[in-house]
Formats: structure tokens, C-alpha cells, sequence
């Protein structure tokens, strides 16, 4: 979430600042609720959401959730399933098209080897990472490709409801991202160089 709020804002001819979406948990480790909101943060939830769009500012959504950064290192690259569509429903609900991004490089830079859950819930987090790297982070090269906008408009807000479209495209907007992964992955010929 970082490095696509930096690039977006480095690179983007306005200079455009993105607001992460993050999962609740995080706000409650000491620091880090802090630490976020100064970068841009947000708690994930819809109301957070439509009053960013609202206010013409660009969101990142991370559609995977927990399951994301939850992936084992022999999983990478693999999306998961994109949860219940809370991300389309919202797109339907604003009219604000959806813009998908395939990040390349951030699971080489932390590889997970296993997950630790019999005591995370009583911390309240729902894993402890055990990385290659411990917390010293792997010089990967980095990718972030941005795929066409998807423009849901013709729908109207409604369409929020219908269970079936928000499916058909959360899968659309996944298989995308997954081949712009594949293509990018194909294409690479290191991790450390690119």
C-alpha cells in the first residue's frame, strides 16, 4: 500500500494522493494507527470510503483482505478471492471506476515461511508472521502495472444489490489483475534486478 501511495503520488502527472484502505486490526498496535493516518491511511469500511470519493480523492481497496498478506511465500503471486465484493459494491454505489494494479516485488521483499495463530487472536491479530528475512527486508525489484479503468456507471447505484453482477465482476477485475502478474512475472528475468 505504501510503495502504490508513493508512486501515484511521485508519478502522476497531478500528484495525486492515494488513501489506503486498512483493515481494522492494524489501527490497534501501538503506533501504527498513528503512523498510518499521517501517511494517508484510513479504516476500511464503506462509510470511509464514500465520503473519500466523495471528496474526489483517490482510494486504494485491497480486495484479498487479510489474505492477502497472509500468503505462504510458495503461494505468491496466487491472488485469493476477492472476499464478498465490498469493493464493486462501492464502485456501483459512487460511480467511480475501478482501476486495477498488479504489484510486483512485495512478496520477494518479505517472504512469509509460516504463520503462527494459536495465540494471535488472544493479541489480537490474526497471525505472527515468520519471515525468511526477520525484519530485515529483501532488495526485490519492484513492478506496479495499472490496468484500463473499468467503468461500472451504466449500472447505476442499485446495482449494488445484485449479488450476481458484484460476483461476475470482482472475478472480472481478479482475472485481470492475475494476468497482469502472469505477463509481469513472465517478462522479468530476476527478482533483485529486474
Amino acid at each position: 500500500g505504501a510503495m502504490l501511495m508513493h508512486a501515484v503520488r511521485r508519478d502522476h502527472p497531478a500528484r495525486r494522493a492515494v488513501r489506503a484502505l486498512v483493515e481494522d486490526f492494524v489501527f490497534h498496535f501501538p503506533y501504527v494507527g498513528t503512523v498510518l493516518n499521517r501517511i494517508g491511511a484510513v479504516r476500511a469500511c464503506q462509510e470511509n470510503a464514500e465520503r473519500l470519493l466523495a471528496g474526489d480523492q483517490l482510494i486504494a481497496v485491497f480486495p484479498e483482505g487479510v489474505k492477502g498478506v497472509a500468503k505462504l511465500y510458495r503461494d505468491r503471486y496466487k491472488l485469493q478471492r476477492f472476499g464478498r465484493g465490498g469493493f464493486v459494491k462501492l464502485a456501483l454505489r459512487t460511480g467511480a471506476p475501478l482501476i486495477p494494479v498488479a504489484i510486483i516485488g512485495a512478496e520477494e521483499t518479505n517472504p512469509l515461511l509460516a504463520k503462527v495463530t494459536w495465540f494471535a487472536g488472544s493479541i489480537g491479530v490474526p497471525f505472527i508472521p515468520l519471515l525468511a528475512t526477520g525484519l530485515m527486508p529483501l532488495p526485490a525489484k519492484w513492478y506496479l502495472r495499472f490496468g484500463e479503468p473499468i467503468d461500472l456507471s451504466e449500472h447505476g447505484p442499485e446495482a449494488a444489490d445484485d449479488r450476481l453482477l458484484v460476483n461476475r465482476v470482482a472475478d472480472t477485475v481478479r482475472e485481470r489483475i492475475q494476468g497482469m502478474i502472469d505477463g509481469t512475472l513472465a517478462a522479468r528475468k530476476s527478482v533483485f534486478f529486474g
